[in-house]
């Protein structure tokens, strides 16, 4: 049974009465329950009548703010706020990536719990500024700190940001067509601005005081809270907080028109089952050579004259290919005899690739391993680009790569570096460029996005700067099994359309593979777990978005922000001689 502690009421100078929150034993646990609960509620993947639940998102931050207004009003410590405000991040994170499990277990624990402590930082540095700051200035501070940790989960070595509060909106982005402007960070932003706004007007920016029996609790005061406001004013800012961004989303979608000449496109999902079927040491192994079979043999059922690419796959070739002597390679040459029987196709595929470099370390990357009998090699995740049956092929090496799977911190390769594991250790190579792939239809310049690079939205953006006009992302989803894990992916695919206003091709070995067009709308999706090939006619566009020109300006001006607020308590922190 929950039991509630009243604390008396006090009276400020002048008579004023002072009214203190009445709080119940175990309401920030319920609280954190409750918030994790909403933010995995507004997340997609819904079914499609239920696409607006992404609306939730927008208050799903309130259960956090009151909870942690709560905590300091009974005058806990900050280890017991961090450990509630943890509590709601790790469940968050367990209700909405639980899949990653199904690739590797360990793994998916790791991401659970390490991303939410992660997450803890922006939140612990709003709490100890709003302690040493003030309400007003804490509360400011949160989308602040929060924005600025997103924008560094983007670009260091432990990067994961399926979780940027921005990609919850993916199965709603008619709500956020202005994503062309701000990237997905202008919808982290919406998001808090909206939950603080809400909070503001519901519970007030209320302050701590010390009762005459020497309780913490927090007080309603006349120049800290709104509450003693007309509700229709309370209310106002955070309505309008909502529907302006809505209206102004909508306006856009109604007046965008799909630009550019048009090109046939075919994607293809051989449906091989990555845990069974795919690689010599499964059960049920698909010899090398089927596998290649299938591929050419869906290609098959759906290619016509007009037709100017195919993608197949995130690794669909997956033997290991040695870049130096490419073109012996058996099922390279049987490549560019399909490709002599059809003048005018294109192939793209994935593939695992190395690149040797000999016994000379000065030649190798820093990403090159080593093997006394191979001397220093690298493995690359590439895109292999094919433009004719005798043209040389175009290597695109996977850039972001997964952490933990793909890529190793540097920190922990230099430390296990002289461990003998039994095996190779060390990450996948990588490139530093954003190549984009020039077909014989001058209009026709893909953007390679091999499976995770498709959730970043200013690494995409890049590729379109340097010219690409279509987006073709090739991926293997088949990893996660059938969890939500794939449909988010798939999801998020329809805010880079937006961002930067280019038709998007996928190709995934199980599934879903599609189109979507600038709009960020789904013109074709095939069904998972099948065999399947979709054509399609896309637009190549060649105009640049203000979100393509100018980059992320969210993310960095948050982070410069964020360290001037840092500086400014730390500052005042040692001024006042605060413990």
């Amino acid at each position: 049974m929950l039991t509630k502690k009243i604390i008396p009421t006090p009276v400020v100078a002048g008579g004023a009465e002072l009214t203190p929150i009445r709080l119940a034993a175990g309401q920030p646990a319920l609280l954190a329950l409750l918030g994790a609960g909403l933010l995995w509620l507004g997340w997609p993947v819904h079914p499609a009548p239920l696409s607006a639940l992404a609306a939730v998102l927008l208050v799903a931050w309130v259960p956090y703010l009151r909870m942690e207004q709560l905590l300091v009003a009974r005058g806990v410590s900050g280890w017991k706020v961090f450990r509630y405000t943890y509590l709601l991040l790790v469940l968050w994170n367990a209700f909405t990536t639980w899949w990653v499990s199904f690739s590797t277990l360990g793994g998916g624990i790791a991401a659970v719990v390490l991303n939410a402590l992660l997450m803890c930082i922006p939140t612990m540095a709003f709490y100890h500024t709003k302690r040493l700051a003030g309400p007003k200035l804490g509360y400011l501070s949160l989308p602040i700190y929060w924005i600025a940790f997103e924008q560094l989960h983007l670009h260091w070595d432990l990067t994961w940001p399926w979780l940027t509060l921005g990609n919850g909106f993916a199965q709603a982005n008619q709500w956020v067509q202005w994503y062309e402007y701000t990237g997905f960070l202008g919808g982290s932003l919406w998001i808090w601005v909206v939950s603080v706004l809400v909070f503001h007007a519901w519970f007030g920016f209320q302050n701590t005081s010390t009762t005459p029996n020497n309780s913490t609790s927090v007080l309603h005061r006349p120049d800290a809270a709104p509450l003693g406001r007309p509700l229709a004013t309370r209310w106002l800012a955070p309505i309008l907080a909502v529907l302006l961004p809505v209206l102004a989303s909508y306006l856009i979608g109604a007046t965008y028109q799909e630009k550019g000449e048009t090109a046939e496109v075919l994607v293809v999902q051989p449906n091989v089952d990555p845990f069974l079927e795919k690689f010599s040491s499964n059960p049920n192994f698909i010899p090398y050579d089927a596998q290649l079979s299938r591929l050419i043999g869906l290609t098959e059922q759906q290619l016509t004259p007009q037709t100017r690419l195919v993608l197949w796959p995130e690794t669909a070739l997956e033997e290991t290919y040695l870049e130096q002597n490419f073109e012996s390679n058996f099922k390279v040459v049987r490549l560019r005899g399909w490709l002599r029987q059809h003048p005018g196709v294109e192939l793209i595929t994935g593939m695992t690739t190395v690149k040797m470099y000999g016994n000379s370390k000065e030649a190798a990357t820093p990403t090159a391993r080593f093997r006394d009998d191979l001397g220093y090699y690298d493995v690359f995740n590439t895109a292999a680009h094919f433009t004719s049956a005798t043209a040389p092929v175009t290597f695109y090496h996977k850039s972001r790569l997964v952490p933990g799977v793909e890529k190793v911190p540097v920190a922990l390769t230099k430390l296990i570096a002289n461990i003998d594991l039994g095996g190779t250790v060390g990450s996948y190579g990588s490139q530093d460029q954003r190549t984009v792939l020039k077909t014989n239809t001058p209009a026709l310049r893909l953007a390679p996005s091999i499976c995770y690079e498709s959730v970043y939205g200013d690494f995409m953006a890049e590729y379109v700067k340097n010219g690409a006009t279509l987006i073709g992302i090739i991926t293997n989803d088949g990893w996660w099994s059938d969890s939500p894990g794939h449909k988010q992916h798939f999801q998020y695919a329809t805010l880079r359309a937006i961002e930067t206003r280019r038709d998007i091709a996928r190709s995934a070995n199980t599934g879903i593979s599609g189109f979507i067009n600038q709009k960020g709308e789904v013109l074709t999706r095939t069904e998972w777990w099948v065999q399947a090939v979709s054509r399609h006619a896309v637009h190549l566009n060649q105009e640049l978005t203000f979100y393509v020109q100018h980059g992320d300006l969210i993310g960095p001006a948050t982070q410069v922000l964020a360290v001037l607020l840092l500086a400014f308590v730390l500052v005042r922190r040692f001024s006042r001689g605060v413990a």
